[in-house]
């Protein structure tokens, strides 16, 4: 969710809560909107499971840490999946769509800054909306 901050002068700033993930975490639908950065290796961030009360939710989730020192987990609920695709230059990544099944940004090809942006379109379908660097699905 984006925050508006009105100055003395009555000009509107819009901003975008962020957070810094540094430990496995299960985020709650409630955080639909904010931003994820994860400088840490080897963390599992799960996603929440998708209802028709939550269906348009949207994560974004950052690689801040240094390049080929991160991998980061996006775990969905064993009912959802993710499906879409991050064009890259090499080859694309696509995520199969197959239900619990995770989303991984690679640690050998990390880069600061690669991410992806999630959003609920089904009540068991996480789509790609936006993205940078090499991801995969989990075999």
């Amino acid at each position: 969710m984006s925050t508006t901050i009105t100055t003395s002068k009555d000009v509107l700033y819009s901003r975008v809560k962020q957070n810094t993930i540094s430990a496995d975490t299960t985020l709650a639908a409630n955080q639909s909107g904010e931003e994820f950065n994860v400088a840490t290796d080897a963390l599992t961030i799960t996603l929440p499971q998708i209802s028709s009360e939550n269906i348009g939710m949207e994560f974004l989730v950052r690689n801040t840490g240094a390049d080929a020192n991160n991998i980061i987990t996006l775990s969905p609920a064993s009912t959802d999946g993710i499906n879409g695709t991050i064009a890259n230059a090499a080859a694309d990544s696509v995520a199969s769509g197959a239900v619990d099944k995770d989303w991984v940004n690679t640690k050998s090809t990390s880069n600061k800054g690669d991410f992806v942006k999630l959003r609920a379109v089904s009540t068991t379908a996480w789509y790609i909306i936006d993205g940078v660097g090499i991801w995969a699905s989990e075999a």
